[in-house]
């Protein structure tokens, strides 16, 4: 279980707490792990939802599936977190052919401690709100969003224009970073020449 000691909710440039979840994709069970994810050079998108087969989080689930930006973009990857059992993910992702790994939080620590879980909902104890986060490599929220409202649909476009913020931000300090390393040719020939 993850510890939630904070006071405040967790939001952007804040260190997103670290995990390891059981999830499926396909056929395959798998361990999915945060640190390792991101330290492989990794932004991680997190989608929380309440539940496999519901009536919102189902259309949600396919529009996350059909936004090819996900795949399309390298060093991108979508996880979708519920409190769900990794069978319930297994029947859930093949119904709908969902090709991103739904993890289970069956203890809700994670929820907890992204600040996406309901005490208690429609007499249902302990469920996973709705809620996007966007980890970068260095384990930093970049977009955070979440719902008290378990019926509104996420909108993935403020997502896709922090994800391409960031990306465009992190390039840039890399192409500075490569630039102050870089010799200055021009300068070193003429004092050769002196």
């Amino acid at each position: 279980m993850l510890p939630n000691d904070r006071t405040v909710p967790l939001s952007e440039s804040d260190v997103a707490p670290d995990f390891s979840l059981v999830g499926v994709v396909g056929d395959d069970r798998d361990e999915y792990d945060l640190s390792e994810t991101t330290d492989a050079g990794n932004y991680v998108v997190l989608f929380f939802y309440p539940a496999d087969f519901s009536p919102v989080c189902t259309p949600e689930m396919c529009a996350i599936r059909d936004a090819d930006f996900f795949e399309a973009t390298p060093n991108v990857v979508a996880w979708a977190i519920s409190g769900d059992s990794a069978y319930a993910h297994h029947v859930f992702a093949d119904a709908y052919d969902l090709d991103f790994p739904l993890l289970s939080d069956t203890d809700h620590s994670v929820a907890d401690a992204f600040d996406v879980k309901y005490d208690e909902w429609e007499g249902h104890r302990e469920m996973v709100k709705r809620g996007m986060f966007l980890v970068d490599p260095e384990r930093r929220v970049r977009y955070a969003w979440r719902s008290d409202d378990a019926y509104v649909r996420t909108d993935l476009w403020p997502l896709r224009e922090a994800l391409d913020e960031a990306m465009r931000d992190d390039r840039v300090d890399a192409d500075v970073a490569t630039a102050d390393l870089a010799p200055d040719y021009e300068t070193d020939d003429l004092e050769r020449l002196s």
